[in-house]
């Protein structure tokens, strides 16, 4: 059974979820946001650009001017060949006000990006929280790449697809990226062929707003891409994941080698023996999450059986196809009524030889491994650790030298 501070706590947070989803309700939005929202009642990490104590350097970016969708990068120290020679780059100097890849590339090291998705019940969450800051760098750190958290737009009042839109637009600016930062550096070797005639030319975007961001230019590994979601962000994850199947080439050079869901927010019309058994569990309830849902789709469009919620769900848009998905690593949690349909998810992906284990964590609740008060445990811990064992089994770039 979970301790007794879980238990505690998980009253404290279901109530004050069900009185935030109520007052989302009874605020109706007027006219749909096209922009990210924040929840002023949600504690917030500033990003610190240079390597800080845990040897995390942050960033934070919009990439969209339409919707204001953020990004935040992780980059772990482990990026630097030679901290000793790097300490100029690494000083308070510069357009960021901390780290700077050297120019040159020389004490730049290529790793891989996880892409990463927050949780939040689609309310709620951010690529900034404090929360979501503390899993992220600790992720970076463990699994030595760089981590992109994407703050997509939060229901009500942006409905779906607007979160799904997000991810797969944080995707293709990824591509983006890798493909001006080969062409930078192509055209940095004409410039020098040419005795740098063309000296101080920069590259940009179609908007003209978005220049080559320098820490994904000196250490992007476009080739090693993988998609991390929490709860609801699990289920943008694999909606990403489907995209990046179809798309194929048209992501070039961003390659996705694998994905991690962890315990999805997946739902049906047809109950599960874990969703009547469970129903009323820890943090997360099933009758708040079905206001959730409601919040999240359209009055119109309103269906638990939805592609977006029921992913073994044959859609009209985007047939039911497993076979071509990335190897997909799912985490469940013993006390989570929406654990079912997750390892019945992870079962179909087998059924199709999709490398999909199962990771199920005894006495734990739905968000033991990324609630901030609940990441310090060891149940957490080890979580966090079996992920990267398990991830780095797909970016090591010495082939299966990982193992699971």
């Amino acid at each position: 059974m979970p301790s007794l501070v879980v238990k505690a706590y998980s009253l404290l947070f279901k109530y004050n979820l069900k009185r935030r989803l109520q007052a989302l309700f009874e605020s109706p939005i007027s006219e749909p946001s096209n922009g990210v929202v924040s929840r002023t009642d949600e504690s917030i990490a500033t990003c610190n650009p240079s390597f800080s104590n845990d040897g995390v350097a942050t960033k934070d970016l919009h990439i969209n001017p339409l919707t204001s969708l953020s990004l935040r990068i992780f980059l772990p120290q482990s990026s630097l060949i030679s901290t000793l020679s790097s300490r100029n780059s690494v000083s308070g100097e510069g357009v960021y006000g901390g780290y700077v890849p050297d120019k040159n590339g020389k004490n730049c090291k290529k790793l891989p990006v996880i892409l990463q998705f927050h949780g939040g019940a689609w309310v709620s969450g951010g690529s900034d929280t404090a929360s979501n800051d503390v899993f992220c760098r600790k992720l970076a750190k463990s699994c030595d790449a760089i981590v992109i958290a994407v703050g997509y737009r939060l229901a009500p009042e942006s409905r779906f697809p607007a979160a799904f839109e997000d991810g797969v637009m944080a995707i293709k600016w990824l591509a983006k990226q890798a493909n001006l930062a080969e062409w930078s550096r192509s055209s940095l070797d004409k410039r020098i062929a040419n005795a740098e005639k063309h000296r101080g030319r920069q590259i940009v975007d179609g908007f003209g707003a978005s220049m080559v961001e320098p820490w994904l230019a000196a250490h992007l590994d476009p080739s090693r891409c993988v998609l991390l979601g929490v709860s609801c962000g699990a289920n943008i994850a694999n909606y990403v994941a489907r995209y990046a199947v179809e798309a194929g080439k048209l992501l070039d050079p961003i390659t996705v080698v694998a994905q991690v869901l962890m315990y999805p927010f997946f739902i049906g019309n047809i109950p599960t023996r874990s969703e009547m058994k469970l129903a009323n569990s820890y943090l997360y309830d099933k009758a708040t999450c079905i206001l959730a849902w409601k919040l999240f789709l359209q009055e119109t469009d309103f269906n638990l059986d939805h592609l977006a919620a029921n992913p073994l769900i044959l859609g009209k848009e985007t047939p039911l196809n497993l076979k071509h998905m990335p190897p997909t690593l799912t985490v469940v949690a013993q006390y989570d009524w929406m654990r079912d349909r997750a390892i019945a998810y992870s079962e179909e992906l087998r059924r199709m030889n999709v490398d999909a284990p199962l990771l199920d964590y005894k006495d734990a609740v739905h968000d033991f491994a990324t609630l901030n008060v609940l990441q310090k445990t060891p149940k957490a811990q080890a979580c966090l650790e079996d992920i990267s064992i398990w991830v780095k089994k797909y970016i090591s770039l010495r082939g299966n030298e990982f193992s699971y």
